[in-house]
């Protein structure tokens, strides 16, 4: 599975990135269903989060490297190097840029609700 992750650069600015998830791993279901899946890890905090419609936020990084899927709305994203993207019901993205200027967020169309897992400590796919 791809998935867009955005990083700090070298610069103290922002980019995004493909990051490729690997699912390597499969389990047959009992009913004839072959199900693929990833490596599995324990989230220190998983959070179900609401952003108001219309928020605007500037400049800032993210507060842990974590998976975020969406769970309604449309969110959109803005990297200091002027590029835009948007994540719908469904999607998911990782924003992994800690450091340096960081990221701009926008709630497009009312309310965005999500679902933020952070990563471990050192997990990478």
């Amino acid at each position: 599975m791809d998935i867009t992750t955005f990083v700090a650069t070298a610069e103290g600015g922002s980019r995004f990135e493909s990051l490729r998830v690997p699912q390597d791993l499969w389990r047959d279901d009992g009913m004839g269903h072959r199900i693929i899946l990833s490596v599995s890890y324990a989230s220190p905090a998983v959070q179900l989060v609401e952003l108001p419609a219309g928020m605007a936020q500037d400049w800032h990084n993210a507060p842990a490297r974590q998976l975020v899927v969406v769970l309604s709305g449309v969110i959109e994203v803005e990297t200091t190097d002027g590029q835009c993207r948007q994540w719908r019901a469904g999607e998911v993205f990782l924003p992994a840029d800690l450091t340096g200027q960081g990221h701009r967020t926008r709630c497009l169309g009312g309310a965005v609700r999500l679902l933020f897992a952070p990563l471990p400590e050192g997990f990478a796919f």
